[in-house]
């Protein structure tokens, strides 16, 4: 008899369900001064679900553009409830009616004169605002659901999958605007992907590490004793020589890398050391992963 797979659970703690609350309304604030201080103001075009809603919106301006952005999103959360999950459905919903009323309500001007600089700031607003909400157990709906759909199967960054589908909507969408107005937005995507991708996982990128040495021992000792964390000892041929060596496999915190060198410094000054960067990881003490 197979053992059936439990329902995500929701709501995992009171504590843990006003952080999300917190992150999604800060991050729709952010994203609805981006939105209506900045990009509607300049005729810059968003890409997206919130572009689709801002090019609507001028050419029918009695329409809010925030209604405009919750009606196209609400075919999109049959994706998000078979895709990733139901707490980041539920949150997701929280997040699009905060956005939607965030966009309804809030437009306080932002007064930039250098459209170079208007379009910088509200590439680092909307982002930040999109990947605050993306921190939390859900999203702002619209493209976030397709961005952690494909980073949950196919281990797509979400940066790169808001870069690419942006781009295709604006070169879609290019005959509305000038060419000039389309660069510009081109700046707010680029800049925003960015910002996004270093809010949500830039800074808790965990760094995997090889280290080959013949006191490889001692190296591991100290890293299981002074970091607190796990090793795997590989073992290794030199092409060269044929000499038998021990490759020490350790992921690390991108805050431990500088302790870490210290210790391979103490012990073998002479190491060879590999430090790349990860896209995920999957654990319950070392994992950065948002859990939606």
């Amino acid at each position: 008899m197979t053992r059936q797979n439990k329902p995500q659970q929701i709501f995992i703690s009171p504590r843990q369900v006003f952080f999300d609350l917190f992150l999604i309304l800060t991050g729709s604030v952010l994203c609805a001064l981006g939105i209506n201080g900045i990009l509607i103001p300049q005729h810059f075009v968003m890409g997206g679900i919130t572009g689709i809603s801002i090019i609507i919106h001028d050419q029918m301006p009695f329409i809010n553009t925030g209604w405009i952005y919750l009606a196209i999103n609400i075919p999109l959360f049959a994706l998000a409830w078979m895709a990733v999950g139901r707490r980041f459905f539920a949150y997701s919903i929280v997040g699009a009616l905060s956005l939607t009323l965030a966009m309804a309500f809030i437009k306080y001007p932002i007064h930039v004169n250098d459209k170079m600089l208007s379009a910088l700031l509200a590439g680092i607003l909307v982002g930040a605002g999109a990947g605050a909400a993306l921190r939390s157990s859900g999203s702002q709906g619209g493209l976030d659901i397709l961005a952690v759909m494909l980073l949950k199967r196919f281990s797509i960054s979400l940066g790169n999958t808001i870069l690419m589908v942006n781009t295709i909507i604006l070169l879609l969408v290019l005959y509305v605007y000038s060419l000039e107005a389309v660069l510009y937005t081109l700046v707010v995507i680029f800049v925003s992907s960015k910002v996004v991708a270093l809010v949500v996982t830039g800074l808790s990128q965990r760094k995997a590490v090889f280290i080959i040495s013949p006191k490889s021992k001692q190296i591991s000792e100290e890293i299981l004793k002074d970091i607190r964390r796990g090793v795997t000892l590989l073992h290794g041929e030199g092409g060269f020589s044929s000499a038998k060596e021990q490759i020490i496999y350790t992921v690390i915190t991108f805050g431990e890398i500088s302790h870490l060198k210290r210790i391979i410094q103490q012990i073998d000054p002479d190491a060879f050391v590999v430090i790349s960067n990860t896209l995920e990881v999957l654990n319950y003490r070392i994992g950065n992963q948002p859990h939606w």
